[in-house]
């Protein structure tokens, strides 16, 4: 019996030292898993391991986890990098991923910008802007939409014709207005800038001066068909004649006349300026 019992004890006794032993292994493993900043810690990390990276940052700095291929390890960075947002806590300050459409945000439920193809509304990231708002695709976020607006019409211009004030009776007369804000891609559509209506005024004829370049250049037109009115006789006179032997008789008696009355008024004036010269 009491063979049995001392031979119970040394084995307790045996097991006990093995995990001891064990205990003391896993220990000294561990020191060497996780060294202190003492013994060579790099990049702000307060602990770290050779395989895990940084295991705790110092002071204000942010603990993130960056994937190398297959393989996570801990950095300590002064500020979170895009797409991950910061929270400090009283152990650890840490960097926690945005949501998976959001590019920047600023917590959990508020984006700040939007990935590809997400247009920003009051912090989230939408497919499609709420009704009442309009898509900007340059800055990716749902806006207001904007309307056309014009200024007030200027008063009437003068009574016109062809740019002249004179000259004729009735005319038209013009009105403009400029536009302040131009409409977004679904706002309403600008109005005409100008308007023109008829005009009546009472006629009054232009003065030398008022006459201008188109005023000239009617003239000298009128002038020339004066002119080519005159020579059509002259043309007619070349073409092949379809008169008859009678008509051409008749047509040569008058014109004998006419030289005949002609010589007789040019030798009556040349006597009347002899007479006149004459003592």
């Amino acid at each position: 019996m009491h063979l049995r019992l001392i031979s119970c004890f040394f084995i307790i006794l045996n097991f006990m030292e093995y995990i001891g032993s064990q205990n003391a292994s896993q220990g000294r493993r561990q020191r060497r898993m996780h060294p202190n900043v003492s013994q060579g810690c790099q990049g702000g990390c307060a602990t770290c391991s050779d395989y895990n990276g940084c295991l705790s940052c110092k002071p204000r700095l942010f603990f993130v986890l960056e994937r190398i291929g297959m393989k996570q390890i801990g950095v300590c960075l002064s500020s979170c990098p895009s797409g991950y947002y910061g929270t400090r806590y009283p152990d650890i300050n840490k960097c926690t991923k945005c949501k998976a459409d959001c590019d920047t945000c600023f917590n959990k439920n508020f984006c700040t910008k939007c990935k590809n193809g997400f247009y920003l509304h009051l912090g989230k990231c939408l497919d499609n802007c709420p009704e009442g708002l309009e898509a900007n695709n340059h800055t990716m976020e749902c806006i207001s939409i904007v309307h056309c607006e014009a200024s007030e019409w200027s008063p009437w211009s003068p009574c016109l014709k062809k740019g002249k004030t004179c000259g004729f009776k009735r005319g038209t007369e013009t009105r403009v207005r400029e536009i302040i804000q131009h409409p977004s891609a679904k706002g309403n559509l600008c109005p005409p800038i100008n308007e023109t209506r008829k005009c009546t005024v009472q006629r009054k004829k232009c003065q030398k001066g008022e006459r201008g370049k188109k005023g000239r250049e009617r003239k000298r037109k009128k002038l020339t068909k004066e002119e080519s009115k005159d020579a059509i006789p002259e043309n007619k006179d070349l073409e092949p004649s379809r008169e008859t032997p009678e008509q051409r008789d008749n047509k040569d008696k008058q014109q004998q006349k006419k030289r005949k009355a002609h010589d007789k008024q040019q030798k009556s004036s040349m006597d009347l300026s002899w007479r006149l010269k004459s003592p």
